[in-house]
């Protein structure tokens, strides 16, 4: 028997000692969990380029259950708000501040909208307003701040459509803006539900291969394709700061809109049909152009055709130009990635990708900027001399840094890096940039010196550091090391003419606020002030932990001892924790948890319960290692249980825990991680298991990092799929999912069809359905009846022993 619940009802499906099933209103965790829930956000800190003025960006820490439910349709990948021409799950902003960074002085906007719903943040060229869409009962409008004087203004009415994204763009001369408005010639969608049928819905399979995830939101039938292409088709529009509009292009369904480093020109994606049933709506056909400022067509640069069959495993891609973007060190020049392999990761070549550049007026033959050996990822520009290129490639894990020359093809690049990018100790850092003349981002350099800002793990811990390349030598300084071993200290970027870091320090329990960094004098400017919003467990005790698997490898985790500890009393424990493959031993021991990182209990994280009475080991380390020919999936339960003894094992003999009493969780791919857990050990007295995938044949073209399909290895889907070892169930395992899941391969059916398999094999588990939740919990409502489920199932298996 199957039903579902809407509005205030969840649908709880419970099985215990007597069957029994069940809907419930939403329910409240106890006041010592509640008390964590109920705190003021910090805003969203934006800072313009010149570090003198930001922007305070407010919203609510949760949406409604009832904005949640507003209407929503699901079409080719996007989600939908069909009557205010918005995504539906957009995160809304309802209060802006303007922070005088030279004077401390905090600045309330003036003429914000009432009840503000604030998204789509776009700043102008020269980064003294802000533009952005407010979501109305009608539709969405275009406003715009001046920073200047702290005031908003209302530029149109509600007819933006921000359904495609991309919804502003700035010209160059900071007086106008390019919008995607609602077409006049818009017309009635067509109510898919209450609509009869005009035929059924064929696929046909041509004989070619077409191996795709398992997507959500797709197009389904000739309904869905009316309303996607109603929905996405939008009149590009010249807005002034005046308010007065003009048509700039003809309706069509427009993806990407970029202008020029010199705003002379604009690239302008558009999707065109046939539309496809099997994949999302970035692989319909769509050409890319060249449109002059005044909206003249200047030339097409590429025309995609449908994409369903690409080549199989991560490193493929299409055939033809791919990455198209301006070069942002050059007035108007075009580049684009091609692969040389044809995008199809099985054919052995001595480089995968070329990147190409073509210059205005873009009629000419393309030139060739330089090949790369693994798949073509990025470019950091700098001038005509320098640049610097990155690639990777999955399957090694190897990625490769590269100076080249874009003027001369003939001057090989340098490889300045080649790494396992999983190895984060060697990781390099990333390139600091700065807007040049045309307000474009390119390297910072002085005297032929670039700059890198690094995270700085290592086997002794958190040490963030900023380091100087000489483009010439190749030679490498260290400039500046955090010294701090008892806080945090993240270097956000670098002004190397005032010699000043913009660093962001925290503490276990100190929220994290932004200061200036004098690197020579080490004085310290405080920028922001906010305060722990979380004093109920700011002084619980927190460590990072570190231990070994019993092959030897190194493992870590966060360790929280429950506020009030008793000196020798045993405790609960939850363990939480998410699964991760690599190709080597040494990439997967080490350890990037910091002990000195805020104390921060989001929606999902299980530290609540800190405040509840029991240990929690969060962000436990779980290698599933491959080396070698080896796939990291060949031995995954396995490994997944040798992680767990092992961390276990490791709190246990500081006698903090009572073995008997732990639990695990974990979300999407930690929640498979816990079925299989409770299926294959005698570990764990209860699991939580959170919008999870448990039939890995449902998912038959590859999941996480597993490219093999089910047909070349079934029977390292079978052995991974907890759906297939139901009858082995050996404890009681708490299953919640959203009813609105969007994640590739986590449809709400895999926890449903789970859950039915162990109510039929007579299994203790609990079923609960969070109405129009995704692969995230954004609704309090839904928010605070997860962590009450939780609190319940906990209580229940752990403390009641």
């Amino acid at each position: 028997m199957r039903s579902r619940f809407r509005g205030t009802l969840l649908l709880v499906l419970f099985f215990s000692a007597v069957n029994s099933f069940a809907a419930t209103e939403y329910q409240k965790p106890s006041e010592a969990i509640l008390q964590l829930v109920d705190v003021k956000q910090a805003p969203y800190f934006l800072m313009n380029e010149a570090e003198d003025t930001a922007l305070m960006l407010y919203r609510d820490a949760y949406k409604t259950i009832e904005e949640l439910s507003e209407e929503e349709l699901r079409l080719g990948g996007l989600r939908i708000d069909p009557k205010a021409n918005i995504g539906s799950r957009t995160t809304f902003y309802n209060d802006i501040k303007v922070r005088r960074i030279d004077t401390n002085q905090t600045v309330d906007v003036k003429g914000l909208p009432a009840n503000p719903r604030l998204a789509n943040f776009t700043w102008s060229p020269d980064q003294n307003r802000m533009a952005m869409t407010h979501k109305t009962p009608e539709g969405i409008e275009l406003w715009v701040i001046d920073l200047n004087s702290a005031a908003a203004k209302r530029l149109t009415g509600p007819v933006l459509n921000a359904n495609m994204r991309d919804v502003i763009n700035w010209f160059a001369d900071n007086q106008s803006l390019l919008v995607k408005v609602v077409p006049k010639d818009r017309q009635p969608l067509i109510n898919s539900k209450a609509a009869t049928p005009s035929g059924p819905t064929v696929s046909v399979s041509d004989g070619k291969k077409a191996q795709n995830r398992t997507y959500q939101d797709l197009l389904k039938n000739q309904n869905d394709e009316y309303n996607f292409e109603q929905l996405t088709r939008s009149t590009l529009t010249k807005v002034t700061l005046k308010g007065t509009m003009s048509q700039w292009l003809a309706p069509a369904m427009f993806g990407d809109i970029s202008f020029s480093p010199n705003g002379e020109f604009v690239l302008v994606t558009r999707y065109q049909k046939p539309f496809s049933y099997l994949v999302q709506y970035n692989r319909f056909p769509s050409v890319t152009s060249v449109y002059s400022s005044k909206g003249d067509l200047v030339n097409d640069i590429v025309a995609v055709p449908l994409i369903e069959d690409l080549p199989k495993g991560f490193m493929a891609t299409r055939k033809g130009p791919r990455a198209i973007q301006w070069r942002n060190d050059k007035p108007a020049t075009v580049v684009y990635a091609t692969a040389l392999d044809g995008g199809d990761p099985a054919n052995d070549v001595e480089f995968r990708d070329e990147v190409f550049q073509l210059a205005a007026p873009f009629d000419g033959e393309p030139e060739s900027l330089l090949k790369t050996i693994n798949r073509f990822y990025r470019i950091s520009w700098l001038n005509n001399n320098y640049a610097i290129a990155e690639d990777y490639w999955w399957n090694t894990r190897n990625t490769k840094t590269y100076v080249f020359n874009p003027s001369n093809n003939q001057q090989a690049p340098v490889i300045l890096d080649d790494r396992n990018y999983q190895d984060v100790y060697s990781d390099p850092g990333s390139f600091v940039t700065e807007r040049n003349e045309f307000g474009k981002s390119v390297l910072m350099m002085r005297n032929n010196t670039v700059y890198l800002l690094g995270d700085g793990y290592s086997d002794e811990g958190q040490f963030p550091f900023l380091d100087s390349l000489n483009l010439d030598t190749h030679d490498k300084q260290r400039i500046y090391q955090s010294p701090y071993t008892d806080k945090l200290e993240e270097l956000d970027d670098f002004n190397a003419d005032e010699g000043r870091l913009t660093v962001s320090i925290e503490a276990k329990n100190e929220y994290p606020n932004r200061y200036f960094r004098d690197i020579t004098s080490d004085k310290l400017t405080q920028i922001t002030d906010f305060e722990n919003p979380f004093k109920a467990i700011q002084d619980v005790h927190k460590e990072v932990i570190n231990y070994q698997r019993e092959d030897g490898l190194e493992l870590s985790g966060t360790l929280y001892l429950p506020v009030g500890y008793e000196e020798g009393k045993r405790y609960p424990m939850i363990l939480w924790a998410y699964p991760r493959e690599y190709k080597d031993q040494s990439s997967a021991g080490q350890n990037t948890n910091n002990p000195n990182e805020f104390t921060y209990p989001f929606w999902g994280s299980p530290i609540y319960w800190v405040n509840k009475g029991y240990v929690v080991l969060d962000d436990a380390a779980f290698p599933i290692v491959g080396e070698g020919e080896e796939e990291p999936n060949d031995t995954f339960r396995s490994q997944l249980v040798a992680n767990a003894k092992a961390a276990i094992d490791a709190v246990n003999e500081r006698g903090l825990i009572d073995p008997a009493r732990v639990a695990v969780g974990g979300h999407s791919y930690g929640a498979f991680m816990v079925a299989n857990l409770l299926s294959h050990s005698d570990l764990f007295a209860a699991g939580i298991a959170r919008s999870g995938a448990y039939n890995r044949t449902l998912t038959p073209f590859g999941f996480q990092s597993e490219e093999r399909s089910y047909w070349e290895a079934p029977e390292v889907y079978y052995t991974m799929s907890p759906f297939m070892h139901a009858d082995k169930m050996k404890s009681p395992l708490l299953l919640i999912h959203g009813e609105a899941d969007n994640n590739s391969g986590t449809y709400p059916m895999q926890s449903e069809r789970y859950f039915n398999a162990l109510k039929g094999l007579g299994a203790t588990a609990r079923l609960v359905m969070l109405p129009k939740e995704s692969h995230g919990y954004r609704a309090k409502e839904s928010i605070l009846h997860m962590l009450w489920e939780q609190e319940q199932w906990l209580d229940t298996h752990l403390k009641a022993k």
